[in-house]
């Protein structure tokens, strides 16, 4: 490389240095690195970090911090602004790689997540200036986006702050007011404009931007609110959507389903080739544990490890955590980036995936085993998300294949406000989308018809006639054996206690549904002195309809095992 890169050596180093394992990282970062070097060779990309060097050096030679400390506890304030190997890096892979033989990026999207005292913040205020510097003869539009005006006021004050140290605020026209929050001016022969604004102005809908920068994406409610200021994006040929956040509790939030498709694209699962992922977390172990007081996870977690959040102070942090569940979920999220389930939420999912990983049966395969299969089925509501399920014991593994249906007229918006990704669903092969308003029945009844065919031996089905009286009949026209199953709480009861027990022990598969894991994490559970168990929705706008079908297609496998005996044991309260 040309020398005049100078800080080429610095990210190729941080690359080879987390690759082979000299720096500590997870397994994220990682992958992230892997993703560098592979690009790097790839021959449909050229790689030119000019346009990185220029944004890393405008920001070294012209901004200060504002505010903050040394770890020796010297004062931060007007010291020069220098990046992290980590920061380069990002930069680097941000504006370095090209389509072949064009000036097209490669990167027009990216998800970084981050805990706090990482400086992010600070970070992406000043990659938005050296970005707006480097696209001025484009007429650089740029927005910062927080979720509420108070965080996204952090960056309008870090940029005027750094105006005023230069002394170029003279130079540009800044509005600060209760109506516009922005930095703009004429740059010989370009122009440039940051605005920043919360998440829910009345400005989105009117942008026209080259780079949008959205902080703290585990406080957006839904995909829309996202998408609304990405697309303001679409005049430009090299437009830059960031999203950037610390980690939240809600596992159905857009954040968490952002950050799992992230981790799909690393690990190589989905090929997204547009998409930057820098992820910086503890790892987890197979059961989704943390080993949160140990030093080399705090370390894995954050890049300023004793640069911006000291080492020992996380330590501390830790080591308090162990005693106080609220304060372990905080840290955990905040400090180790960890995604915490609700607090509400009754099933670790963790628990689920780790006995679904178990087994790898196909639909084929397990069309072919020996045994007899079970249905059960969730009608409640035509126009919403309606399931099904067949459920088999095989040996000592129970397994339930399920499968979700919606009507295709209501699906976008419903995906949009209650951010279900439904149609990933649809792609995956766990949901059916019907071309009717609301949600034929007979389309149910065709899907256990088609497992029939495929070979599965189903016995009966069970359903609460009041709740599906037109599937009744159906299915008995189509030739299935539907029983009348009246969902009584002690009776779905049995049929929670028994799949919790499985999966407990590790013997319960379910395909590795994605479609069922979010409707498992939606499950409220309310504990009876009986050791009975009521269960509900976590959230109004959240669905549990996939675990209903599995609650009731158990059930109807318990009461055939009771018939013949072999579940005496069960219903007596045995093998929980």
């Amino acid at each position: 490389m040309n020398k005049e890169f100078k800080n080429y050596k610095v990210v190729t180093e941080y690359v080879e240095s987390v690759v082979s394992g000299k720096k500590v990282a997870c397994k994220e970062i990682i992958e992230s690195c892997k993703r560098f070097k592979k690009d790097f060779e790839n021959k449909d990309y050229d790689f030119n970090p000019k346009d990185a060097e220029f944004v890393i050096q405008i920001i070294e030679k012209t901004f200060v911090h504002q505010k903050g400390e040394t770890m020796e506890g010297y004062p931060l304030r007007g010291t020069p602004f220098l990046l992290q190997p980590w920061q380069k890096f990002v930069v680097y892979n941000l504006l370095g790689f090209f389509h072949k033989g064009t000036i097209l990026r490669k990167y027009k999207e990216a998800f970084i997540m981050l805990p706090r005292k990482q400086g992010k913040t600070p970070f992406m205020s000043a990659l938005a200036w050296g970005l707006g510097l480097l696209e001025r003869k484009s007429g650089a539009e740029i927005v910062i986006v927080g979720a509420l005006l108070k965080q996204a006021l952090q960056s309008f004050n870090f940029l005027k702050y750094n105006l005023e140290q230069m002394g170029e605020i003279k130079n540009f026209r800044v509005l600060d007011n209760n109506q516009e929050h922005s930095i703009s001016g004429e740059l010989g022969e370009g122009y440039m404009r940051i605005e920043t604004i919360a998440g829910n102005s009345d400005r989105m809908d009117s942008l026209n931007t080259l780079i949008q920068i959205l902080d703290e994406l585990h406080l957006y409610k839904n995909a829309s609110q996202y998408n609304t200021i990405k697309e303001s994006g679409k005049a430009y040929r090299n437009s830059l959507c960031i999203g950037i956040t610390t980690a939240g509790d809600n596992q159905n939030s857009f954040c968490y389903n952002r950050m799992k498709y992230c981790q799909k694209i690393l690990d190589g699962t989905v090929k997204d080739e547009q998409y930057f992922v820098f992820i910086a977390k503890a790892d987890e172990d197979e059961n989704g544990d943390v080993d949160y007081t140990n030093p080399i996870e705090h370390e894995k977690a954050n890049p300023n490890y004793n640069v911006s959040v000291s080492g020992q102070e996380l330590l501390n942090d830790a080591m308090q955590a162990q005693n106080d569940p609220q304060q372990r979920k905080s840290f955990l999220a905040k400090s180790l980036n960890i995604y915490t389930s609700a607090m509400k939420a009754y099933f670790n999912i963790d628990e689920f995936r780790k006995s679904d990983r178990e087994y790898t049966w196909t639909i084929e395969q397990l069309a072919k085993l020996p045994i007899e299969w079970y249905g059960g089925a969730d009608l409640s509501k035509r126009f919403d998300l309606t399931a099904a399920c067949l459920y088999g014991s095989y040996g000592d593994v129970d397994i339930a294949i399920t499968h979700a249906f919606f009507p295709v007229v209501a699906a976008h918006e419903k995906a949009d406000e209650d951010n279900i990704p439904l149609f990933g669903w649809q792609d995956d092969g766990w949901l059916t989308m019907t071309n009717t308003p609301v949600v034929d029945y007979q389309t149910v009844v065709k899907w256990f018809l088609d497992m029939q065919k495929k070979g599965f031996k189903i016995k009966q089905i069970g359903l609460d006639k009041k709740f599906g009286r037109e599937f009744h009949l159906e299915g008995r026209k189509a030739g299935l054996r539907v029983v009348d199953a009246p969902q009584l709480y002690y009776l779905k009861s049995e049929g929670f206690r028994h799949i919790e027990a499985k999966v407990k022990s590790g013997r319960f598969y379910y395909l590795h549904s994605d479609a069922y894991e979010y409707c498992v994490q939606n499950v409220r559970a309310i504990e009876q002195t009986d050791d009975a168990v009521r269960y509900e929705k976590v959230m109004p706008t959240m669905r549990i309809d996939l675990f209903d079908a599995s609650v009731f297609a158990c059930m109807e496998m318990l009461k055939n095992m009771q018939k013949s005996g072999t579940a005496t044991k069960w219903l007596k309260g045995g093998d929980k």
